[in-house]
């Protein structure tokens, strides 16, 4: 099991927790999420796709419960829900409820213990608060997770991205990687936003996805491009031949 250390699988050794938080909400995590869970668990690594905690509906967390084909309950996937469509500090209040940190990381620390690779999705960008005195840059810092920030691919992505990797511990920076997720309606800015990014960001750390919400998880995962970018970004070498 992972217990907090790298695995090494047939591809290559993969982190035992990624935290996927995004620039803003509504940018594509949950898909990400989904994809990497349905790409993981294909080749046979024991990964699970959580959201923790979630406002304003369980959506995301039906989604990642179908990409792992249901090895989850939706109350695992996703503890900690309140109705309200805001940031879950304050949807939690409206409900008379008190959401801290601790009890997250112990639900997760416990799951850690039966799969090998976590997939984390944080509720809103970086900073949205998801409980008292705690956000998901919080989360992902107690946790030791390697960041992946989904970001519309559009015009104002670059200051967007920029900021959120400012906002980052700095060892966690350094590791974070960029998801550029296509819009429905491509810009001047979806064509050259990559390139920019990746003389911004050293260490090859910038990755692009086709516009995918109108795609179910298993249609998107037939295509070649989508599974070799994922496996780019997990750092499978033997899918960037395949």
């Amino acid at each position: 099991m992972a217990n907090g250390r790298r695995f090494c699988f047939p591809f290559r050794q993969l982190e035992s927790v990624y935290f996927i938080t995004g620039t803003d909400t509504g940018v594509g995590k949950t898909v990400l999420t989904a994809l990497l869970a349905g790409f993981l668990r294909a080749r046979g690594v024991n990964a699970a796709a959580l959201k923790p905690v979630c406002s304003g509906g369980r959506a995301d967390a039906r989604a990642l419960r179908a990409a792992m084909d249901g090895a989850l309950s939706l109350d695992e996937i996703n503890p900690w829900h309140f109705r309200a469509p805001l940031a879950p500090l304050l949807a939690a209040r409206h409900e008379r409820k008190h959401l801290r940190l601790a009890p997250i990381l112990s639900h997760l620390h416990t799951l850690k213990l039966r799969f090998d690779v976590l997939l984390v999705e944080g509720a809103g960008g970086l900073l949205s608060p998801l409980g008292e005195n705690f956000d998901s840059g919080d989360l992902l810092a107690a946790l030791g997770a390697t960041p992946l920030i989904v970001a519309p691919n559009r015009l104002g992505a670059i200051n967007h991205v920029l900021l959120t990797l400012d906002a980052l511990p700095q060892n966690e920076a350094g590791t974070a990687r960029v998801v550029l997720m296509a819009p429905p309606r491509p810009d001047a800015a979806t064509r050259t936003n990559a390139s920019l990014l990746a003389e911004l960001v050293r260490g090859n750390r910038i990755f692009t996805l086709p516009w995918l919400a109108d795609v179910s998880p298993a249609a998107a995962l037939s295509k070649p491009a989508v599974r070799r970018t994922l496996g780019a970004l997990l750092g499978l070498e033997r899918e960037r031949s395949r």
